[in-house]
């Protein structure tokens, strides 16, 4: 059984962005995929004092339509399964490692 490692900074950075802004896991997603940075999407959601701004996550689905000409991304997961996929392969691959220097 593989033990539960915290995600890197750089993933917990989207996980807290996800719970700040209140975004669904596609919405991450695309975020992810404009090449967005979760410390700065703060700055874009001022949609509440700034009333010409666009609330955050419709200015990411409006962004993501425009660039890559779909509503959605293909493949949405979320992003802890991604880290438990992860995780999985590394033991994949250790266990096979370790197979082999055994043969």
């Amino acid at each position: 059984m593989a033990k539960k490692r915290k995600p890197s900074q750089k993933i917990q950075r989207w996980i807290d962005a996800r719970k700040r802004f209140h975004l669904s896991h596609a919405q991450v997603e695309m975020a992810r995929e404009l090449g967005m940075n979760p410390v700065k999407l703060g700055k874009l959601d001022n949609h509440e004092q700034e009333l010409w701004k666009m609330p955050l996550r419709a200015y990411i689905e409006h962004l993501y339509l425009k660039r890559f000409g779909r509503p959605s991304p293909e493949n949405i997961t979320s992003i802890e399964e991604r880290l438990r996929l992860a995780q999985e392969k590394k033991e994949a691959q250790r266990a096979s490692k370790r197979q082999l220097s055994f043969a």
